[in-house]
């Protein structure tokens, strides 16, 4: 036997697919309350966008799922955290807050360098981790209960907090696109450290979609479509096909309307995002009329998924 076969009977006995998967999977699943499909809208940076989506989705009867603010929430007053919360919770949605401090605030200057884009928005030095979990301990007092980690150390140290019971054990980590997951593997690293959920990065094919959701049994998070600097893919009409891959999936949405990623949503971008939102919704109903949407985000929030 060949070392490469040896290689594919190793991975096939872990679970994994021995390359990416050009066929759908036998057994779809589906989150724990029976949906496959949830909408996330991210990069809802302010207040003030926040409420113009809600009520425009509102006014286009479109479910919203996951609301996932990333500018991050030290840069935030207590007062609108607390609003970002209210808000959320009268929409049934799920609010997702992300770790403020990351390398490119830091006075490191990563920003401007080669090695700084590399590095992105993880953090350097002992300090910045204990910054960060101050960062979620204040989000926690405000009534937040998901974040984004951009970090693979603070995930594993966010979920031994959880499990030793120093953070709240219903408390959700959310693995962003930025700590650059794209293959099988890294996906199951990431669930192996803690994570709720994980968002691959935007540009996968279909059937490397299908071989990261064989591997890992949390729900992912995909875009069907991002901003111009992200790489500005449009993706709305291989939303069923996400979903029949990567069932239970969160579908980001919207922000193919904005520049770019971290930026501050205007009152007429938000509105423009539930706009995005409905045309993926009416493809879903169109090309995949039997794949069901979570009513609300607020129910059962994520962890488990039926077979």
């Amino acid at each position: 036997m060949s070392n490469h076969t040896l290689v594919q009977s190793f991975l096939a006995s872990r679970g994994f697919a021995v390359q990416d998967l050009q066929t759908e999977i036998e057994q779809a699943r589906t989150f724990s309350d029976g949906a496959h499909y949830r909408i996330e809208v991210p990069t809802i940076n302010s207040v003030a966008a926040l409420a113009a989506l809600l009520e425009a989705a509102y006014k286009r009867n479109v479910i919203i799922n996951r609301i996932t603010e990333t500018l991050g929430m030290f840069r935030h007053a207590r007062q609108d955290i607390t609003e970002y919360v209210s808000l959320c919770a009268s929409a049934g949605a799920l609010l997702t807050m992300s770790v403020g401090p990351r390398a490119v605030y830091d006075t490191g200057a990563s920003a401007g360098s080669i090695q700084g884009k590399l590095v992105g928005y993880r953090l350097r030095g002992q300090d910045q981790i204990n910054r960060a979990v101050k960062d979620i301990m204040r989000g926690l007092e405000c009534g937040v209960q998901a974040f984004v980690v951009y970090d693979e150390g603070l995930l594993w140290l966010l979920n031994e907090l959880r499990n030793a019971g120093i953070l709240p054990r219903d408390t959700l980590l959310k693995a962003s696109a930025h700590m650059g997951c794209c293959n099988p593997i890294s996906a199951k690293v990431f669930e192996q450290l803690g994570a709720d959920t994980i968002n691959p990065i935007r540009d996968l094919h279909i059937s490397m979609i299908r071989a990261i959701r064989q591997a890992v049994s949390v729900p992912l998070d995909i875009h069907t479509d991002n901003p111009l600097e992200s790489g500005g893919f449009i993706r709305y009409f291989e939303a069923a096909d996400i979903v029949r891959a990567a069932a239970p999936v969160y579908l980001k949405t919207g922000n193919s309307i904005l520049q770019r990623h971290g930026s501050l949503p205007s009152v007429d971008e938000a509105r423009a995002m539930a706009e995005q939102i409905s045309i993926v919704v009416e493809m879903m109903r169109s090309d995949f009329p039997e794949a069901r949407q979570s009513p609300t985000g607020k129910q059962e929030l994520l962890a488990t998924y039926a077979a």
